[in-house]
């Protein structure tokens, strides 16, 4: 029996409601489920002229933290590091951009928290 799936259909919901709710306050989705070597990138939206690159957390309570709190160091440099390479692949490493976390937490109805600039590529060069 795969113990991870039923992980991997709360992820690919949260995923969801969090592209659904982004879209909703104006975002506009471009990717999903960017993979490089280095790491992984959630969802890549643009809102106005800026790329938003990101994160989304999901728990089902915060007995143990926040989902947002999840995003550690190391997570937020593999979230960079794919950032780097999305940017230069595609060929707009001059353009702005920011990460930001979305982290839910429950279901039926779940809470949503944007946390926007969450954490800047500067902080690891």
């Amino acid at each position: 029996m795969n113990t991870h799936r039923p992980k991997m259909e709360l992820g690919i919901k949260a995923e969801k409601l969090a592209k659904q709710y982004l879209e909703q306050q104006g975002l506009v989705m471009l990717t999903r489920n960017f993979h490089c070597r280095g790491g992984e990138i959630d969802l890549i939206m643009q809102q106005e002229k800026n790329l938003v690159f990101v994160e989304v957390r999901y728990r089902k309570n915060t007995a143990f933290g926040s989902p947002a709190e999840t995003v550690t160091k190391t997570k937020q440099q593999k979230i960079i590091t794919a950032a780097n390479y999305y940017l230069t692949s595609c060929g707009q490493h001059d353009m702005s951009c920011r990460f930001d976390v979305v982290a839910i937490t429950g279901q039926h109805p779940a809470e949503i928290e944007w946390i926007t600039d969450a954490f800047q590529m500067d902080t690891f060069r």
